[in-house]
């Protein structure tokens, strides 16, 4: 069966994209805060090698979460190349070596050469694919196991580059341990963007200040706006509580925003597009061809949820929420 293409938009614009990925057969491989390190660096050194923004993520027991931002690819001279081959490969690698000796000697890199790295960057596609073949050889040889690690290829969410949509799918991912009952507050967590920006790390917290319009500004104000979305009027998190808004939920009662969030919502992983109206029949229309004649508009409410701008491209036909 021929794998559908993901729902992308042109190499000239940005876009964000919530992409997760499982292990296979749902093992928890991921579980010591070790091997969760070490996806946690590949990550970061996948990113700065290819272009990629992160703006969160969340490393679980047996799954991740990452959300990025992929803008165009700029115009790389040879020692921006040679920055990124240096990030991703480490000072004394070959191919570190080799492109620093050209530029030192006043040369300049083949074209075929050029050509071959620019085609492995600012694409979310290659980024994921990468970052999990690269994961999995490191895996497979430390705990001398064999086979494949992942359950399928990556699922990716193109988001709409907003403030409001970006911030909510980011508070979804970053609570993705408080769902799982192993804080109460991402804060505490290490593995998830929240926490490692709470810890200090200027990527992480780069990450959070651009989807609030702040980079470079003043950490304390952002910080303080996502919290609100995190926690406003929604103050315990403990697994009582958690309980107590997923019965709510199924006795059909009404949520806020931030009580919703602590749900595992569908939308957020299955529903292939997800912004405004307009945004969501953009693009339904750009990939008409895709959908059925009798389909007569891409967007669609997310049923049930107190999420009233948000709309999705795919209406899920078993329970959105669990």
């Amino acid at each position: 069966m021929m794998r559908k293409p993901r729902f992308k938009l042109s190499p000239e614009s940005t876009a964000v994209y919530h992409c997760i990925s499982r292990i296979v057969a749902g093992e928890f491989l991921l579980a010591s805060n070790p091997v969760k390190e070490t996806l946690r660096k590949m990550m970061r050194r996948q990113a700065a090698f290819c272009g990629v923004r992160i703006i969160t993520y969340s490393l679980m027991s047996n799954h991740f979460h990452i959300l990025v931002r992929i803008p165009p690819q700029p115009d790389l001279s040879d020692r921006d190349l040679l920055e990124r081959v240096q990030a991703f490969y480490g000072v004394r690698a070959p191919e570190t070596l080799q492109i620093a000796q050209i530029i030192a000697e006043g040369g300049s890199l083949r074209e075929q050469e050029r050509t071959r790295l620019l085609k492995r960057m600012n694409d979310v596609s290659v980024f994921m694919k990468e970052l999990k073949q690269r994961f999995s050889v490191w895996f497979n040889r430390k705990h001398e196991r064999f086979g494949t690690l992942w359950a399928e290829r990556f699922r990716s969410i193109l988001v709409e580059d907003t403030t409001s949509v970006v911030r909510t799918v980011a508070a979804y991912i970053d609570l993705n341990p408080v769902r799982a009952g192993l804080v109460e507050d991402p804060l505490n967590y290490r593995f998830c963007g929240y926490g490692e920006a709470a810890a200090g790390n200027s990527l992480a917290i780069n990450g959070i200040e651009v989807f609030e319009g702040s980079e470079g500004g003043d950490w304390r104000r952002v910080v303080g706006k996502y919290r609100e979305t995190l926690f406003s009027k929604c103050p315990a998190t403990d697994t009582l509580a958690l309980e107590r808004i997923r019965g709510f939920w199924r006795a059909k009662g009404k949520l806020s925003p931030c009580e919703a969030l602590r749900l595992r919502i569908r939308y957020f992983t299955d529903g292939a597009v997800l912004g405004s109206r307009s945004f969501v029949e953009a693009m339904f229309q750009k990939h008409r061809d895709r959908f059925s004649s009798g389909r007569k508009t891409g967007a669609r409410t997310l049923k049930g949820l107190p999420f009233k701008e948000l709309r999705t491209l795919r209406a899920l036909r078993v329970s959105a929420v669990e």
